[in-house]
């Protein structure tokens, strides 16, 4: 489960990125972006994209409690219809995204944040879903099995991440069959983990 994730590039890399019409929005760094924090999101509209501002989490039904933030099982009735529609997909903007270690540090005896980027793709996006609710669209984005990158720290699963280019084009307009098909890990050759330890400087906008 990937509960933290980083997206410190502007709304002009974005528009020029994800072929987006920004509407001259400007974007604040967000060096941590997690659950109920709203969030650059990507979406169609017509023959091209608008970028919109949503909140991250899943309305909650039944016996879920709380929001939703990944999406695993393409077979839930919860997702059939939106992961059918190519109108409620979306690409969530990302710089960075984090796991946490499965052990405490020996040293501080608490768990450790692991941050991983695309070295040769300083942006690139979540396969996300999107639906409208009366307080405002909300979104959750697909997780897979983790490659051998992230499974070192969190085996279980990691987000779905699209490199910019084709992998944007057909994840927007692919059937349901073509879109449950691209849940798969990145492979390793694109992913790193990065070594830092603090977020990096904000990177100011150019709007």
């Amino acid at each position: 489960m990937c509960n933290l994730y980083r997206m410190t590039s502007n709304a002009q890399a974005i528009a020029q990125l994800f072929k987006a019409d920004v509407a001259g929005r400007n974007l604040p760094a967000l060096a941590e972006i997690y659950p109920d924090a709203e969030a650059p999101v990507v979406v169609s509209e017509g023959a091209g994209r608008r970028l919109d501002m949503m909140r991250w989490g899943w309305p909650p039904f039944g016996d879920v409690k709380r929001p939703i933030t990944n999406v695993r099982n393409l077979a839930s009735p919860m997702w059939r219809a939106a992961l059918s529609d190519p109108a409620r997909r979306c690409l969530v903007p990302v710089t960075a995204f984090s796991e946490w270690s499965a052990a405490p540090d020996p040293q501080t005896g608490r768990k450790r944040k692991h941050w991983f980027d695309l070295p040769g793709d300083p942006l690139f996006a979540f396969a996300g879903l999107w639906r409208p609710t009366e307080q405002g669209p909300r979104f959750a984005f697909l997780t897979c099995e983790a490659n051998t990158v992230v499974g070192s720290v969190h085996p279980k699963a990691m987000p779905v991440v699209l490199r910019p280019g084709r992998a944007f084009e057909r994840w927007l307009s692919a059937d349901g069959a073509g879109a449950a098909a691209m849940q798969v890990p990145l492979a390793d050759a694109h992913m790193q983990e990065i070594s830092e330890a603090e977020p990096p400087p904000p990177q100011g906008s150019l709007f």
